[in-house]
């Protein structure tokens, strides 16, 4: 019976992990482009402001900082596909102003940024944003993630173990108990954490509503709401007897995996068929194994450990096999590229992780194949220094999982290449011409232009030649010009450019039209680093 219900189950929640949650989450959303462009000076103040992001994003905090400080939060905007269409308050004073925007990407993940802009002329100084990020909210953030983790791994995986290892012991059901509460504990500090994190707020506003609308607003709250049920049917299990308490133990496990599919840097990466499901499956076994190792070392005092250590070395090399097979996916698939690992934050972190994780098989391999045999034969010396062991690695693996709890902070490389990728454009809107010019990938160095020509109705322009000038003067960068050829889809092309700084530059058109007929036009685009 226990058989086929699990059996009937784990299609059913693996494909919960590959939907469950919101399916085109591609990376950290990166700003592409704004309407008016960071460090324009403009004639006359805007009506409307538009923030253009890589992917679609949800706003959750958007300020304009006056030249004397003020702020204003703004509640108008319209959201269409990528861009942030947001309505400018009325007769703004001249000076310079900061748009401070906060949005969450589809991976559940607060992005903030800023744009600057000047109406008439720059203010002496730019308006001071104060401080934007809170030291204690970062803390709180990784110290809930880290308890919630310890009630999933080491609560519901000891609840699992019933299933595979055999009853739990006084001891243990006490010590899994404890970190369910723990867990569910951690669960409302862990989404207020979130909800702070989003708004970029202090710890003490984490009583105001907004706090609670905004992390309602990502993804997250499905992991928190899925790890609820996972230590819910684990407390349920303890109090089972038999084969409930297995089938309910076996199921927090699966519902771990679920959880942790469903939100964060690894579940939204592409493709999603594959992603999901190695996070699935990646959890829940971290889960049975983790989770079984203090069950084990005390079911080893007593007169059935030699039984239970048996089952454990019959079946952990499957659990291992699918945790080292998913984990490989999941780091190829971030990392992208070995020198990515020293590289980046992201990269820090796994290496520290595998280092840890290195020394836990070392501990494992040391019982199975210098111990185990003299365990099962009645040493029972073996089986003291047996428990010992397991109680090193049990802490090893602890910190593993305090170290996993700093990945929200670090951005994978695959996120933050997709990022670097991205193109950054221009809108040069006149009566006699308008064209959309886009530079790729929009950063300082070798760049790819690309323009599409349009006439006052944004109609087709038929031009002769097109002649493309960057310019740099903050730099100190006279114009770069090159000649633009027309390919067959009606889109202007050239490769030929190297813009060497990141910044603001000027980009300007000459277009021949005739002989006799010549326009130019001209406009800022802002490269990143």
């Amino acid at each position: 019976m226990m058989t086929r219900l699990l059996r009937s189950l784990l299609p059913i929640l693996v494909l919960l992990a590959c939907a469950g949650a919101p399916g085109r989450a591609l990376a950290h959303a990166a700003l592409n482009n704004a309407t008016p462009p960071d460090g324009s000076v403009l004639a006359a103040a805007p009506k409307q402001i538009e923030l253009v992001f890589s992917e679609p994003v949800s706003p959750l905090a958007l300020r304009l900082i006056g030249p004397d400080g003020t702020a204003r939060n703004l509640g108008r905007f319209v959201l269409k596909d990528r861009t942030v269409m947001i309505e400018a308050p009325a007769a703004l004073p001249g000076g310079t102003h900061v748009l401070s925007w906060r949005v969450v990407s589809e991976d559940g993940h607060p992005v903030g940024g800023s744009v600057v802009f000047s109406i008439g002329a720059p203010s002496g100084a730019a308006p001071d944003l104060g401080e934007q990020a809170d030291s204690g909210v970062r803390t709180l953030v990784w110290l809930s993630r880290f308890g919630l983790y310890l009630g999933l791994f080491l609560g519901c995986g000891a609840a699992a173990s019933r299933a595979w290892i055999g009853p739990l012991a006084g001891g243990a059901r006490r010590f899994a108990a404890a970190m369910m509460g723990l867990g569910l504990v951690c669960l409302p500090i862990a989404l207020g954490a979130q909800g702070l994190d989003a708004l970029g707020a202090s710890i003490a506003a984490v009583f105001q509503p907004a706090v609670w609308r905004a992390a309602a607003a990502t993804s997250y709250l499905w992991t928190i709401l899925i790890a609820a049920m996972a230590l819910a049917c684990a407390l349920i299990g303890l109090s089972q007897p038999g084969v409930r308490a297995a089938v309910t133990g076996l199921l927090s496990v699966l519902l771990v995996g679920l959880a942790l599919a469903s939100s964060g840097h690894a579940s939204a990466a592409q493709p999603q068929w594959l992603m999901r499901p190695a996070v699935f499956l990646h959890a829940s076994a971290i889960a049975l194994w983790v989770g079984a190792l203090l069950p084990l070392a005390l079911a080893l005092r007593g007169e059935n450990g030699r039984s239970v250590l048996r089952r454990f070395s019959g079946r952990i090399a499957w659990i291992v096999a699918a945790l080292l097979l998913s984990g490989l996916v999941l780091a190829c698939v971030q990392v992208e590229r070995p020198a990515a690992l020293l590289a980046t934050a992201y990269g820090r972190v796994l290496l520290a992780k595998l280092a840890l994780a290195a020394i836990a098989f070392a501990l494992a391999g040391f019982n199975r194949w210098s111990l185990t045999r003299r365990v099962e034969a009645g040493d029972i010396p073996a089986g003291r220094a047996m428990g010992r062991v397991i109680a090193v690695e049990l802490a090893v693996l602890v910190a593993v999982l305090g170290i996993v709890a700093l990945w929200r902070f670090t951005p994978p490389p695959r996120a933050m290449a997709m990022v670097q990728a991205q193109p950054a454009s221009v809108h040069i809107h006149t009566l006699p011409a308008m064209a959309d010019v886009t530079v790729t990938p929009g950063r300082a160095g070798p760049v790819t232009v690309t323009v599409v020509l349009m006439d006052g109705e944004f109609g087709p322009l038929p031009a002769r030649e097109l002649t493309l000038s960057f310019s740099n003067p903050a730099a100190g960068i006279e114009p770069i010009e090159r000649p633009a050829r027309l390919g067959p889809d009606g889109i202007w092309r050239t490769e030929a450019f190297s813009l060497p700084v990141p910044g603001r530059w000027h980009v300007e058109l000459e277009i021949l039209i005739s002989d006799f007929e010549m326009r130019r036009i001209g406009d800022a685009i802002v490269l990143r680093p």
